[in-house]
C-alpha cells in the first residue's frame, strides 16, 4: 500500500479525481467529513445512547456521543503526531501532493468521530441481542431464506458493519450516504472482511467483520481506490488502511482511561485503587506539587487521566513509525497498544473495569432489561418484515408499518434487506426510545 493512495479525497460519485493542492484551506475535504458526520441525525442519537452503564442520568457519565467526542480527540493529536513524522519520512507527501500534518489529524478525528455510529441501544449487549434473535430466537427461522453470509450477518450483527452502511448507505435524496471521503472510510473500517469466514486467524482484522453483504460493492470500490492489499483470493478480505489502526489507538485509550474514571465517579471503584493503577503508569510524570495541592478525588483524577492519556498518545505514535512499513504491508498483526511497553498497567486497568464495573449488578440489570426490549421489537418487526417479503401482512403488520419513518425501505424481493432494514432502524433508537416503543408494543402506554 502506498501513502498517495491511501489520503484519497474521492467521494460517492465523483467523476474527476479530487487533488489536495486544490483543497480550499478554509475547509478542506477531510475537515469536511467531520462536519458532516457532526451534524447527522445518526450521531445526535449517540446522546442517549449507553457507553458502559445503561440508561444512566448521571451528568458525569460517559454516553456514546461524549465517547466518540473524546475519541476524535485524542484520533485527532494522535493523526497529526503520526503526520508530522510521516512527512519528514515520506516528504514527496508534501513537497509534491501538497499535504500537511493535519491532514492526518483531521482523518483520524472524522473516522473516530464515526466509529460507534452503527452501535444498538444498550450498548454492546444490544448487539448481542440482535444476534441472538437470529442465532436462537423466532428469527431463527429465516436461516433457510438466507444465504449463508446473510445469515452471518444476523448472527453476529456487528456495529462496525452498520456504521460503515449508515455512513455509505443510498436512499433516495442521499446518494452515497453522507458521502465522505475514501481515506476517512478506510479509517473507520477496523475490519475490512465479510462476515464469513469467522476468525479464520488470530490477526487484528480477523476479531471481527466490517461490512454487510449490502454493502458489498460499496467497499470493493473503497478498497480498490485506497490500494487496500487482499488477504483472501476466496472471500473478501483486505488488510487495514493503516490510519485504521490509529482510530482503534484513540478508542482504546479512551475506553482503558475514561470508562475506569467512570467506575470512580459512580463508586464503583475506590479512589486508593484508582490513584495506584494511574500512577503506575504516569509516575515520571507527575509534578507532585502541583498533584497535592488538588483537593478532591474528581480533580485527582481528572489531572492523572490527562497525563495517562497524553503519554499513551505519545506511546500510540511512536508504535505506529516502529512499525510502518509492516503496517503498509499488511504484515502488523495486532492492535498498537498489544505491544505497548506499558500494557501490563493498561491491563490491570481493564481488568479492574470488567471487574467492578462492566460485570457490576446494576450494570448487568440494565443490560438484561435491555436484551428484553430488543428481543421484542425483533419479534414484531421482524416477522412484519417477513410477512412483507412473502405478501402477506397481517392488519398488526399494517399498523406497525405505519410507525416506521419513510427511511426504512421493504420491498418483495429481498427477505436479507428487509430483514437488515429493520434491525438498522431498531439499531438507530436511542436507549430511551427503544424503551418507549416497546412499551407501545406491550399495551402499556
Amino acid at each position: 500500500m502506498n501513502w498517495e493512495q491511501l489520503l484519497s479525497l474521492k467521494r460517492f460519485g465523483d467523476t474527476n479525481k479530487r487533488l489536495r493542492k486544490e483543497q480550499d484551506e478554509t475547509r478542506l475535504g477531510f475537515e469536511v467529513d467531520y462536519d458532516r458526520i457532526i451534524f447527522s441525525s445518526e450521531f445526535r442519537g449517540l446522546q442517549d445512547k449507553t457507553q458502559v452503564v445503561p440508561l444512566s442520568k448521571t451528568d458525569f457519565v460517559h454516553t456514546r456521543l461524549t465517547h466518540s467526542l473524546e475519541v476524535s480527540v485524542v484520533g485527532r493529536s494522535l493523526g497529526r503526531k503520526v503526520g508530522q513524522l510521516l512527512l519528514k519520512k515520506h516528504p514527496q507527501l508534501e513537497n509534491v501532493h501538497g499535504y500537511t500534518m493535519n491532514d492526518f489529524g483531521a482523518i483520524v478525528a472524522a473516522a473516530a468521530l464515526a466509529h460507534d455510529i452503527g452501535n444498538p441501544p444498550f450498548g454492546h449487549s444490544g448487539e448481542k441481542a440482535i444476534g441472538a434473535y437470529f442465532k436462537s430466537g423466532n428469527g431463527a427461522e429465516f436461516k433457510n431464506l438466507l444465504t449463508d453470509k446473510e445469515y452471518q450477518d444476523l448472527c453476529d450483527f456487528e456495529g462496525n458493519a452498520n456504521g460503515f452502511k449508515i455512513l455509505t448507505e443510498s436512499r433516495e435524496g442521499r446518494e452515497g450516504g453522507l458521502r465522505l471521503s475514501y481515506a476517512t472510510l478506510g479509517a473507520f473500517m477496523k475490519y475490512p472482511k465479510e462476515s464469513l469466514p469467522k476468525r479464520p486467524s488470530n490477526h487484528v482484522v480477523d476479531k471481527k467483520y466490517g461490512f454487510f453483504q449490502s454493502e458489498k460493492q460499496m467497499f470493493n470500490e473503497v478498497a480498490f481506490e485506497l490500494g487496500l492489499t487482499k488477504r483472501s483470493s476466496e472471500n473478501l478480505s483486505f488488510n487495514r488502511h493503516p490510519l485504521a489502526y490509529l482510530v482503534e489507538a484513540a478508542d482504546d485509550i479512551c475506553y482503558t482511561i475514561i470508562d475506569f474514571e467512570d467506575g470512580i465517579n459512580l463508586g464503583l471503584i475506590q479512589e486508593e485503587y484508582a490513584l495506584e493503577y494511574l500512577i503506575n503508569l504516569v509516575r515520571d510524570s507527575i509534578k507532585t506539587e502541583n498533584y497535592n495541592a488538588l483537593r478532591t478525588t474528581e480533580d485527582r483524577i481528572s489531572y492523572l487521566r490527562a497525563l495517562a492519556i497524553g503519554r499513551l498518545i505519545n506511546e500510540a505514535a511512536s508504535l505506529f513509525m516502529t512499525h510502518e512499513e509492516d503496517i503498509l504491508a499488511g504484515k502488523f498483526e495486532t492492535a498498537l497498544l498489544d505491544v505497548s511497553q506499558y500494557k501490563a498497567q493498561i491491563k490491570d486497568i481493564i481488568n479492574i473495569s470488567i471487574k467492578n464495573v462492566y460485570q457490576s449488578k446494576d450494570v448487568i440489570n440494565k443490560e438484561i432489561a435491555g436484551y428484553e426490549i430488543l428481543n421484542q421489537l425483533l419479534k414484531s418487526f421482524g416477522k412484519m418484515a417477513f410477512n412483507y417479503f412473502e405478501g402477506n401482512l397481517t392488519n398488526y403488520d399494517k399498523l406497525l408499518l405505519n410507525t416506521l419513518p419513510k427511511t426504512v425501505q421493504l420491498s418483495n424481493d429481498s427477505l436479507y434487506n428487509n430483514l437488515l432494514a429493520v434491525c438498522l432502524y431498531i439499531s438507530k433508537l436511542s436507549d430511551t426510545n427503544a424503551m418507549l416503543l416497546h412499551k407501545k408494543l406491550k399495551g402499556l402506554i
